[in-house]
Order: C-alpha cells, then structure tokens, then sequence
C-alpha cells in the first residue's frame, strides 16, 4: 500500500510543479536563474583566461601619492611583463596564477604604504612629503631602510673627498679605505692613518672609482686611470709651465650625447699628448632647471675633469693675448677636426690594447681582432674618467629610476624580514658601526641577474646595419640558456614598436624609462626636441648607467652609444660579462 500512496504522491507532486512551471513569474524566475549561471560562468572563463598570462603590467608613472620628483617625466620607470599594456595609475596587483585575486590583503597594504613613503621621501619636497608622513602616523626614522637607494649626499661627500687634493697638494686617501670608513672616529683620530693618507701615490695604488682586479678591466685600465687623474690634477694650477686645452662640448643638433662623449675623448688624448689640462666648457646639455648651480656645466652630472683651481686660471688666461700667443692656452679652434675625431692615440702606455681579450660575440664567435682596437681601449679610458663619479643630482635620477622599478620587490623584501605589524609596531634600532661605515661601500639593489638591452633603430639606418628586436631577443635566449635564472631586461630605446613588441615575451620581465618614443623614422635630433632638454638628457643618461651596472649587455657596436657602454663596462670590472652585438662596428 506504501508503494501506491508514494506513487501517487510523486504524481500531485508533479503536476502541482507543472502548473506552476506554466506560469508566467515561475517562468521569468527559471529564466533569469538560467540567465546568472552563463554570466557567472562567463565571468570565471575571462578571470582564469588573465590569470594566464603570468603578470599585470604595473605603472609608476604617479608614485608618492601624485608626487612627481623634480617634475620630469624621464625619471619614471615602466615594468612590464604580460601580455596588457593598457596601465592604470594606481592598479599594482600581480596575477600569480589563473585563480581571481582577493581584496588586496594586510600585506599587500603594508608593501603598497612602504613603497609609496620611500617614494615620498624621494620627492624632496618638505611639505608634501610631511603630509604624506603625519597622513600615516610616520617619520623618517620609522620607516625601515631602502634597500635599492643611495644616501647621495652621503655618497657626494665622500667622492669629494676622494677626487681632490688636501692641504698642500696632499693626495687624496685612496689607499686606505672605501666608502665612508674614513669617517670612522677611530680612523679620523689615528695619526698613523693620516700620514698614510697623504703619502704620495705608489704605482702600485688604483682609483677607487675602478671595480675589479687588472683581468677584469681592459688592460692597464687601473694604472691609466690613476695616471689621467694625476695629469689632471697638478699640484700648482698657477705654475707657469702649466698649459691648458679650453673646449666646449660639441653643439650640433645631429650630435648625440655619445658623440660629445667620443669629442671630448679625442681633446682629452690630445690634451695628454701635448701635455695640457683639459678643461672642459660649456655643456648644452646642462641647461635646464635640474641643474640649478651647475647650469650648463658637466658638473651637473658628473666631477668636473680638472680641480676649479686649474679651472679658475685657465679661463683667466683665455682672456689673455699673450697666453695665446705662447701657446699657454689652446682651444678646439687650433686643431682640425680630423685630430680631435681620429687623432692619434697617446702612447704614454705603450700599446695595450693589441692585447685585448676577445670577449665581444658577433654572428655567434669572438672577435679577437679587429680595426680601430686603440681607438675602443682609448675612448673607454677617456669616458670612465669623465664619468668616473656621479653628483648628488645625477644619483637622485637613478634614484627614482630604480625605485620606480624595483620599489615594490625591494619593500615585500624589506617587510618580510621586519615585524609583521609594521607600521604599528615600529622599533627605532640605531645603526651599528658596520652597518654605518663597513658596510657603505655596497651599491643599491637591483634583482640580479640583469640584462641590459639598448635596441637602436629609426634614422641609424643611414650609419650601421639595423635589426629587428626578435633578433635582440634571440641574443637574450642565448645567454638565459647558459644561466636559466636570468629573467630581467632593462630596455632602452627610442621607438615605440620595440616597446609595442615586449608584449609577444611573456616570460620576460622588462623595464625601461616612461617616456614618449618614436613612431616612424624622424630624426633623432628632432625627437629629442619634441622630449625638450632636460628630459632628453636625463632619461638616456640613467639608462647608460643601468647598462653600466648590469649582468650582461645587448647591443649594437654601430651604434656610439653602445660602443662606449661597453667601454664603460670593461673599465667596470664587467670584462668577463662578454658583449653580445647584433652587428660589428662600421669601420672595423
């Protein structure tokens, strides 16, 4: 009997619920639930389909809170690496794998607070970066140390001390310390550390401004670099048999900053051959707002290539006709154009390049020889001189470069070695003596290994052989098949669809400079203006000395540019860091 009630149960069952299907609400409902779940599903289909590809693109183009250090947009970083160019100011979550990202967590606030206080505190601009500190309950002295930036001015100071003579011409302290261990009280106090100090150079004593042993340099690179600062720097600027060379930079429009750099390098050789002090004048490049007391000078950038002393008598000659007249004084006008561009070498130092070590890759084998072998060794000691120590400015670029890039992985470093309720709990621990002066004279982070990677195109056509960049990145598998961890490009180029192209390697991490690029082949002379002055020089300067400091470095030896990057490198201890090209040099 049970069997037939339930039976006959199920039956009213059904058909109460088919006569209520048959209504019209019962219908819109089951419609409309039908309707959520293709929206739900379509939904969760487009989220793990983003979640793919690795990770968002991230914009720093407004860090610290809107805050624009020094109100130029060549000092602001982009890193990329996905598929999705379409940034937005504030969007910094990542995309670890397929699943939708949670509200951003307790950690991801903390990062976020970190990296946007160091950025504050980079702005240099007293009342806002109070505002942004009081608006968080912070103070400089709460906020845990950055690892990726420099002290500059710390670092100006110490420099000084090491690029000028002391009280009657006394040489300065290169054989007893680095970084700010001099400042040590014990070191300060100790007699027999001063006297050290100001012994005269030894042929065995190296500039500090040269990394690495002898084998990891270009030949000689210690030994001339020491020998260039001397000749640069005479004890009495005002001794009679004292002679100078006064030239301004280059100023053409077609003339890049790698062209000044290789004019100046040619006055120099000349300057050494005919035993002159090379001073050097005025720097158009110098000459915006940035530079404040340094206007249109070099020194803006860089340490001046002779003492002011000799600076200060030299230009006092210049207004004399007898100085002239014996020769005392030259200027560029004495010499033709061909000695200052392909002007012999000095040969104070023998011959060393003729054994340079064959560590530049073409076509996939070293070249070992080659034409023009004295004047790459030359122009590579001239230019590391020139640049041999940044100012306060120049370091406060690569500064926001860095911390625009690498900002956010410096704090999840930092914040995850510090105690977890950071900001609120905050522990105020005074440096330690090593920390403070052993340990100074290591250089900001960077994530390691990095590759720098300069891709020149547009109007080079006319001068070297130009490549597409999928041939660059065939380059770059090349070495990340001999060191799988390499992850990291730092990008510099001037046109648009090299940046456009990042997006087919998303396996990748790129990062280069926020600025407006080339689309089509103008002029670089023309886009350079369309960028104005200061951004113009700014932003290719911190990516020369990105590429300086990298791992490794893709480039193209026709191109000046990387030519003396490389030259720069192996005056850095980066000899054994090789040099892959895409093309040889046009007149090798």
């Amino acid at each position: 009997m049970e069997p037939t009630n339930q039976k006959f149960m199920e039956r009213v069952v059904s058909q109460k619920a088919l006569q209520m299907g048959n209504s019209f609400p019962c219908q819109i409902c089951v419609v409309g639930f039908l309707c959520g779940i293709c929206l739900t599903s379509l939904f969760l289909a487009v989220l793990t389909s983003v979640g793919t590809f690795g990770f968002t693109g991230i914009s720093f183009s407004s860090l610290s809170m809107g805050i624009s250090p020094w109100n130029s947009s060549s000092e602001i970083i982009n890193v990329i690496s996905s598929s999705d160019c379409n940034f937005k100011v504030k969007e910094t979550e990542r995309w670890v794998d397929s699943k939708p990202r949670e509200p951003e967590s307790d950690d991801d606030e903390r990062v976020s607070l970190l990296t946007e206080a160091w950025g504050a505190l980079l702005a240099d601009r007293q009342p806002e970066e109070n505002e942004f500190l009081q608006r968080f309950g912070l103070s400089k002295s709460s906020l845990p140390n950055a690892p990726h930036l420099e002290n500059c001015k710390l670092s100006a100071q110490v420099n000084k001390l090491l690029d000028e003579r002391s009280g009657a011409g006394k040489f300065p302290p290169w054989t007893t310390w680095k970084g700010s261990l001099n400042m040590y009280p014990a070191s300060a106090t100790d007699e027999n550390v001063r006297s050290l100090n100001h012994q005269p150079v030894s042929d065995g004593t190296h500039p500090p401004w040269i990394v690495g042993s002898d084998e990891e340099n270009y030949p000689l690179t210690r030994k001339v670099q020491r020998d260039i600062w001397i000749h640069q720097h005479p004890i009495n600027c005002n001794d009679p048999n004292i002679r100078f060379l006064v030239a301004d930079w280059e100023v053409l429009p077609g003339f890049g900053i790698g062209a000044q750099l290789a004019g100046m390098a040619g006055l120099l050789a000349i300057a050494i051959r005919e035993k002159r002090v090379l001073v050097a004048g005025h720097y158009n490049r110098a000459d915006h707002d940035g530079c404040k007391a340094s206007r249109s000078s070099w020194s803006c950038y860089f340490f001046l290539e002779t003492s002011r002393e000799c600076r200060d008598r030299a230009f006092e000659l210049t207004k004399n006709k007898e100085a002239w007249e014996n020769g005392i004084i030259k200027g560029k006008d004495n010499y033709k154009s061909k000695e200052i561009w392909t002007g012999k070498i000095p040969r104070v130092w023998g011959d060393p390049w003729s054994y340079l070590q064959p560590t530049t890759d073409i076509n996939g084998s070293l070249i070992a020889v080659h034409h023009k072998m004295d004047r790459r060794w030359w122009r590579a000691q001239a230019v590391r001189y020139l640049m041999r120590f940044q100012t306060e400015y120049t370091c406060g670029l690569l500064n926001i470069a860095r911390h625009a890039a690498f900002g956010e992985e410096a704090a999840k470093m930092v914040l995850a070695s510090i105690d977890r309720e950071w900001p609120k709990v905050i522990t105020n621990k005074p440096k330690s003596d090593i920390e403070e002066f052993v340990w100074s004279n290591h250089g900001p982070w960077v994530p390691r290994p990095l590759l720098s990677m300069h891709v020149r195109m547009g109007d080079k056509a006319c001068e070297m052989k130009v490549v597409e960049f999928e041939q660059y990145m065939g380059l770059a598998h090349r070495i990340r098949m001999r060191f799988p961890h390499l992850n990291n490009i730092w990008l510099s180029t001037e046109m648009q669809e090299v940046i456009d192209k990042t997006k087919s390697y998303p396996h990748w991490n790129f990062y280069y400079t926020n600025v407006k690029r080339q689309v089509g082949n103008a002029s670089m002379a023309a886009y350079e203006a369309s960028l104005g002055r200061k951004t113009s020089t700014n932003y290719p300067l911190v990516n020369f000395l990105m590429a300086v400091e990298s791992d490794f470095f893709i480039g193209a030896l026709g191109s000046t540019w990387c030519f003396l990057i490389d030259g720069m490198r192996n005056t850095g201890g980066k000899v054994m860091a090789g040099y892959l090209s895409v093309n040889k040099d046009r007149f090798w």
